[in-house]
């Protein structure tokens, strides 16, 4: 991996209630970014289980904080800003 390509942990809540609000379309979202060209983030994606946010929901964490009431063109939002940021990639100092 490049190394001004910036590694970004995503966690994506794959209890029922935010997979019946839009979660299914959220991850679609994050493999259209992660199959993009140019983009200056690296995802590495994950799932939990419910995280007791149900009532914001859909629910994802981006490198541990919360995101909530989260849509598929929120978080395309979300990822241009990410590829906008300086912040280095995980392990640099």
């Amino acid at each position: 991996m490049s190394s001004d390509v910036k590694v970004v942990d995503i966690v994506v809540c794959l209890g029922s209630s935010c997979f019946a609000r839009g979660n299914s379309d959220i991850l679609a979202v994050l493999q259209q970014y992660e199959q993009s060209k140019g983009r200056k983030a690296s995802v590495r994606l994950a799932g939990c289980l419910c995280q007791d946010e149900c009532k914001q929901g859909p629910n994802l964490k981006i490198d541990g904080e919360f995101h909530h009431n989260i849509t598929a063109a929120s978080l395309r939002q979300l990822l241009q800003q990410l590829d906008g940021s300086t912040r280095r990639s995980h392990g640099e100092t």
